[in-house]
């Protein structure tokens, strides 16, 4: 199954890259290394899931916020090939910030959204990757989540 397909049997549809919000551009190629900026919960340009987790944000809720990171650097990746995902080798690290009160402490749980998504659509060999998850104040937009990648060419 294509991935074009696997993403329509999954209901997901990828949106246009989101605009930058300040002084930076969404990717860079580097030979045949793609590195995403980071990229929040939004979708037609509307922040979905704000707050903190351990405040007003579930794990669950988080996770979502995660698959929405996702399914943007997928995005990113979409208009970095040309519009051809077939041309992403490996999704190699993601860097994931959650937003979270002092005590909370399943940032990991929260990164296994995006993560198992990657998994998921590309499968073991392509979307298995390295990952940090942190715990910090805030995200610019209130944001809950938001992620930045790197990925492998073919």
């Amino acid at each position: 199954m294509s991935i074009e397909q696997k993403l329509k049997t999954l209901g997901i549809e990828i949106p246009a890259v989101a605009k930058p919000a300040a002084a930076y551009v969404p990717f860079v190629i580097s030979g045949k290394t793609l590195y995403c900026s980071g990229q929040l919960p939004s979708h037609q340009g509307e922040i979905h899931h704000k707050g903190y987790l351990g405040d007003n944000i579930s794990i669950e809720e988080g996770q979502e916020a995660a698959k929405k990171c996702a399914i943007n650097l997928i995005a990113c990746v979409k208009d970095a090939c040309g519009g051809d995902l077939s041309k992403l080798k490996r999704v190699l690290h993601l860097q994931v910030l959650v937003a979270s009160k002092n005590d909370f402490t399943s940032q990991h749980l929260v990164a296994n959204g995006a993560s198992n998504l990657f998994v998921e659509i590309f499968g073991a060999e392509v979307g298995s990757h390295t990952r940090a998850a942190y715990g910090i104040a805030s995200i610019p937009l209130g944001a809950s989540v938001e992620i930045a990648a790197t990925f492998e060419l073919k």
